[in-house]
């Protein structure tokens, strides 16, 4: 029997604002021992039968690519549907290392939808860090590892500091979302997470009281302090008698199942029986820019891997467009034929003077940046359909948190679930399709952040080191 909480309500569900960042999540969830499924559409109850031992459930979606206005028109109504669910959190799961801006992304335009549709509600509560992927919050500054294997503060990050759509000029988080809202913002400092849930519980009405804070920053070093943390939110999920809102990474995630396991609310999580493997032949699509991802293109071409860099500006060509896809399609057919795994990549890296060219392109086209992902991972996906079905692939790799969404949706699938552990934040999944040569595809979605030099191949082996 599937246990839920104490008024019989599913215990989460979730909008993940990036389709890598969504199966952090599943990943989160299911190896803490929460049975989880990720749609790419919100499910109807019908279709949350089909899988009746899930206390949580989440939705894939594109928002950190959204301007304001666009969230507004497409995010409302779906935060509204996920408020009806049933579940008693609903998580607006955002980027580990606060992905953002006032015009791409913004958590602080997220925060401002939550309050009005929980009004009742004392706090949004918002949780950045995540131990588990090297994420940490003190003091309300942010701090990232890179892929220099340091930890940076956000606005000092090799990658996060330069990033081409949310480039993050300010480590207080606070700040940072000052320049997205109006709102003000509270802190649970890492002092005020020690001691008893009592105690901590007492600090936090005491930064609340004669206070307008409309939302609470969670400081996060440490998984004790997490779990903490994850006792404080579900605390008032108890008290609240309705859902709560709450925005954060996959470190929210894991506090609160933390916390439902020392409740009880969880049973032991069970490993695979018949662990995944390795295929013959990975099919890698990249729409990522970061040093990361570079290195691991690299590395991967430098041991049997076929690259295949799209024509970015030709599928921005509606004069070009079809006839660059069906050369890439062709080349990339016949790389697989013979036996080899293929990249397709954007860019191979930050400094990849396509990315300049693409820019200006975008800038004569009226076009914001965000757009290129969406015009190029939608192409992308369409390819790697095709090419799962004509070369009869069982395994893919998206990289890249905002082209992946895209590439997803095009694939022709409806739902994921956790396969297996590959590293954190880039698990292996099982797809669902009604289409049966998609059907049990599996899939890995990598942030731009996620994964050391070699791990495509990792992919490839079914985490297997080599």
């Amino acid at each position: 029997m599937t246990k839920k909480n104490a008024r019989g309500q599913r215990l989460l569900c979730y909008y993940g604002d990036d389709f890598t960042g969504s199966t952090d999540v599943l990943e989160s969830l299911t190896e803490g021992g929460a049975e989880t499924v990720l749609f790419l559409e919100p499910p109807s109850e019908a279709r949350l039968a089909h899988f009746p031992d899930a206390q949580c459930f989440g939705v894939a979606g594109v928002g950190r690519s959204m301007s304001p206005e666009r969230m507004e028109r497409e995010l409302r109504p779906l935060l509204e549907r996920l408020k009806n669910c049933g579940a008693a959190t609903v998580h607006y799961k955002i980027c580990s290392t606060f992905d953002s801006s006032p015009r791409a992304g913004s958590i602080g335009k997220v925060l401002e939808l939550g309050r009005e549709l929980y009004p009742r509600q004392s706090f949004v509560p918002v949780v950045a860090g995540a131990p588990r992927l090297k994420r940490y919050t003190l003091f309300g500054h942010h701090f990232a590892a890179g892929g220099d294997g340091a930890t940076h503060r956000l606005d000092r990050h090799p990658t996060m500091s330069r990033h081409p759509i949310t480039p993050m000029a300010e480590s207080d988080l606070r700040l940072h979302l000052r320049e997205q809202t109006d709102l003000p913002v509270a802190l649970m400092d890492w002092t005020a997470l020690t001691g008893t849930g009592e105690e901590a519980g007492s600090r936090l009405r005491e930064r609340l009281e004669g206070s307008d804070a409309k939302a609470v920053l969670f400081d996060v070093l440490d998984e004790e302090g997490l779990e903490m943390t994850g006792r404080l939110i579900w605390q008032e999920v108890e008290a609240a008698g309705e859902s709560l809102f709450a925005v954060g990474s996959s470190g929210l995630s894991d506090g609160l199942a933390a916390w439902w396991r020392r409740q009880g609310l969880l049973r032991p999580r069970t490993e695979a029986t018949v662990p995944p493997g390795e295929t013959d032949r990975l099919l890698v699509l990249s729409g990522s820019c970061s040093p990361v991802t570079q290195t691991q293109i690299e590395w991967a071409l430098a041991h049997g891997f076929a690259g295949i860099q799209i024509p970015a500006l030709d599928w921005l060509d509606p004069d070009r467009v079809e006839a660059s896809c069906a050369e890439v399609f062709k080349q990339a057919l016949r790389r697989l034929g013979e036996g080899q795994s293929v990249i397709l990549y954007s860019a191979a890296g930050p400094d990849d003077p396509s990315i300049g060219a693409l820019r200006t392109r975008l800038d004569e086209l009226g076009w914001e940046t965000a757009d290129s992902a969406r015009a190029i991972g939608t192409r992308l996906g369409g390819l790697a359909r095709n090419l799962v079905a004509a070369a009869r692939l069982r395994r893919i790799l998206i990289a890249g948190g905002d082209t992946s969404g895209y590439v997803t949706r095009e694939l022709g699938i409806d739902a994921i679930t956790f396969r297996s552990a590959i590293v954190p934040g880039g698990p292996l999944c099982r797809c669902y399709s009604e289409d049966p040569r998609l059907d049990g595809l599996e899939l890995s979605l990598k942030g731009g952040q996620v994964g050391g030099a070699d791990y495509f191949e990792l992919v490839r082996r079914g985490g297997r080191t080599l």
